[in-house]
């Protein structure tokens, strides 16, 4: 499976900071428990790259969405 292909799997994410100073996200389900400490400059960037990823996003849908809008008259 590839980053830009759809699934069906379906899990829980936890974002959260731990008692040691990182910051963890935990990923879990249907039998599968990942948890994933990083630091608060590793998690900033991490935050940073998924701010630039939802605008891609947003952009790739509003062109979608323009592309099916109909002319009127």
């Amino acid at each position: 499976m590839g980053i830009d292909k759809q699934s069906d799997f379906a899990a829980n994410l936890q974002i959260g900071p731990t008692s040691l100073g990182m910051v963890r996200i935990y990923i879990e389900g249907d039998g599968l428990e990942i948890p994933m400490d990083f630091d608060p400059e590793e998690a900033e960037d991490i935050a940073e790259e998924l701010r630039a990823a939802a605008a891609q996003a947003r952009t790739l849908a509003e062109k979608k969405k323009v592309k099916g809008t109909k002319p009127k008259g």
